[in-house]
């Protein structure tokens, strides 16, 4: 499946109108429903082998943020090999009490791995997490960036944004696959 044809699949997938609050706090009126293609097996595959084409060298680990960046990260460990560490938004408060679930990850190079992106601010986050339990983190990966500053908030933190797509791709892939 090439680029395109992924984007324009994606989009009608995922893509939804309406009225929506973000994350970030922002409202927009076009929404990418991440579930929508991550819940599709033959979708996620050929995300995670375009992905795959995109890991960092050097990368020894997946980082999967929760919960949209899971199931890519997942997908992304059974292609490569690489293990895939789980990233909460906040250490649970019962069990072994963690905010990184599969394993040590000090001294490891990790990927950030994450669904869409509207300002970088989850990301940021959680890779401030990781660094602090001794992992190094210098690349994320999207599947979706909304192009509304996630690439350059994220620069500032140290941490270069790969996305697979921009709201721009999809919306021209879908545009060209109309009869």
């Amino acid at each position: 499946m090439g680029c395109v044809d992924l984007a324009a699949r994606i989009y009608a997938a995922a893509q939804l109108e309406g009225t929506f609050r973000l994350r970030s706090g922002r409202v927009a009126t076009e929404y990418f429903d991440k579930y929508r293609f991550e819940s599709d097996p033959e979708l996620l595959r050929a995300i995670a082998e375009l992905a795959a084409e995109r890991i960092p060298v050097g990368t020894e680990g997946l980082a999967g943020l929760e919960l949209g960046g899971v199931p890519i990260a997942t997908a992304l460990s059974l292609l490569t090999g690489l293990p895939v560490y789980f990233v909460r938004k906040e250490a649970k408060k019962y069990g072994t009490e963690r905010l990184v679930e599969g394993g040590d990850v000090e001294g490891r190079h990790l990927l950030v791995v994450e669904d869409v992106t509207t300002s970088g601010g989850q990301i940021v986050l959680s890779v401030d997490d990781l660094r602090a339990a001794g992992a190094v983190v210098t690349d994320a990966l999207c599947v979706i960036d909304r192009e509304s500053g996630a690439g350059a908030h994220l620069a500032a933190s140290g941490i270069t944004l790969h996305a697979l797509f921009t709201a721009s791709d999809l919306s021209a892939a879908a545009r060209a696959s109309q009869p």
